[in-house]
């Protein structure tokens, strides 16, 4: 990561940190767009921000800050959401109308892909987008829409199509704003606080032509499936983030001993491993480097087993605190997201090694 990209972030974190500390959990995002933060991997940001890395630091930066990766997740889910699909995909118009009120923090945007009861999976999916005249009307439910409850605008995943019984798919804009959108609530997961998820209802909303993301035949394969590894590898920030904060916390918990400085000593280790498999793996997604999948793999194990060894050590610490036990049962709530299509992965990976002896 270059230098005058890690100071840059780390200048914005710093000024975000001194005036929302106080207030970090009844109002995350307030302070968030007077310290630039909302720029943060866009196009225009300044001293190379406009990338994948840029958001990678600042979400490591925020774990590693406050240890709330809810937090740190949710920052990362609205800036990735604005590059991935908005910069990525939308026309000129589209970037026109929405990029500068993102950056300024006054829109946040929100992806709704999954569905009650069914994920993500692209056989199952029901919503749907019926041509209309000049537009289209949207119909359908959605769940578990990161940052759904503050969004002021969503992307819409919804059929567009059935051929020979396949399903092809099409990406929305749709305002919150638009009749026949409701946002319901959904149940808190008190240990991602602040992050917040929700459901959408869309009853017959009607959506002009030029509400639709790009021009590809299907948007699933197209968007859907890459975005989602896109999630995976910037999230290996959180995780970095998070060893850093949690070793920091756990010494400050432990007796000063021969044997515990060794154990800190290697875990210190383990965690410089991590964030080095981190940038390597966030800075292929900017074109910098060869993607090697098993970085991102590494990484989470990596996380996995660290985490497994830290709580040994506060296990002689049983006041260690609300806020280690926050932390830790957050992470293991990431953890257990999207837990199959990484199984998937690392298998593949595994198969790759065979097919390489043959």
């Amino acid at each position: 990561m270059p230098q005058d990209l890690g100071l840059e972030v780390a200048g914005r974190i710093g000024d975000w940190w001194s005036v929302a500390k106080r207030d970090i959990l009844t109002d995350p995002f307030g302070r968030m767009a007077s310290a630039g933060l909302f720029q943060i991997g866009l196009p225009g940001a300044q001293a190379g921000l406009d990338s994948y890395r840029g958001i990678a630091n600042a979400e490591q930066a925020i774990a590693a800050k406050t240890g709330l990766l809810g937090l740190a997740s949710a920052f990362a889910a609205r800036q990735m959401t604005a590059r991935f699909f908005i910069a990525g995909f939308a026309d000129a118009p589209q970037r026109a109308a929405w990029l500068p009120r993102i950056a300024a923090g006054e829109v946040c945007v929100a992806i709704a892909i999954s569905e009650p009861g069914v994920g993500a999976h692209p056989k199952h999916l029901k919503t749907v987008a019926e041509p209309d005249g000049t537009g289209f009307v949207v119909r359908g439910r959605k769940a578990w829409v990161t940052n759904g409850p503050i969004a002021d605008v969503f992307l819409v995943l919804a059929v567009i199509a059935v051929e020979d019984g396949r399903k092809r798919y099409g990406l929305f804009l749709i305002p919150k704003a638009t009749t026949g959108l409701s946002v319901k609530p959904m149940p808190a997961l008190d240990a991602l606080a602040p992050a917040s998820h929700c459901e959408l209802e869309l009853d017959g909303c009607q959506v002009p032509a030029t509400a639709r993301v790009g021009d590809m035949l299907d948007a699933y394969p197209a968007v859907a499936l890459p975005f989602r590894d896109v999630e995976d590898t910037v999230g290996t920030a959180n995780v970095a983030g998070l060893l850093s904060w949690l070793l920091e916390s756990t010494a400050a918990q432990i007796e000063r001993s021969e044997d515990n400085a060794l154990r800190l000593g290697r875990i210190a280790g383990l965690v410089s491993l991590a964030h080095a498999a981190s940038r390597l793996a966030v800075a292929a997604l900017d074109g910098e480097g060869q993607e090697v999948p098993a970085r991102t793999i590494g990484v989470r194990l990596l996380g996995r087993d660290i985490v497994d060894e830290t709580r040994d050590l506060l296990a002689q610490a049983p006041a260690a605190g609300d806020a280690i036990g926050r932390t830790l049962a957050a992470f293991d709530l990431l953890s257990s997201v999207a837990r199959e299509p990484r199984k998937v992965r690392q298998a593949r990976l595994g198969n790759s090694l065979w097919r390489v002896k043959q």
